[in-house]
């Protein structure tokens, strides 16, 4: 039988895979999309964009820890920050990854 932790602490790592992913490829067209028509009306749509990408590559990054009690907290303001359905993941990963760590 597999142990539970471990199988808690590989959903957690999931769903911060798939949000952090998420979160970059709608970052990406967020950027596209502002790329189009006039640049200074986009200014505050490319800077939300731009920190989504980021905030989703450090998803993507601290995923593989999100067992780890202080990087599963950076991961649940990863989420809070992020926003949109990738952001949403992000969050639910890291609470389940704080779940895990504290029941270790």
């Amino acid at each position: 039988m597999a142990n539970p932790s471990t199988s808690v602490s590989r959903a957690a790592y999931y769903l911060a895979l798939i949000g952090g992913i998420l979160m970059v490829v709608f970052g990406l067209l967020g950027l596209a999309v502002s790329a189009v028509g006039e640049p200074f009306f986009h200014w505050g749509f490319a800077f939300g964009s731009l920190v989504t990408l980021v905030l989703g590559v450090v998803a993507i990054v601290l995923a593989k820890n999100a067992a780890v009690l202080v990087w599963s907290i950076v991961l649940i303001v990863i989420g809070l920050l992020g926003g949109g359905i990738g952001g949403l993941l992000v969050l639910v990963g890291g609470i389940i990854g704080l779940v895990a760590s504290i029941a270790k």
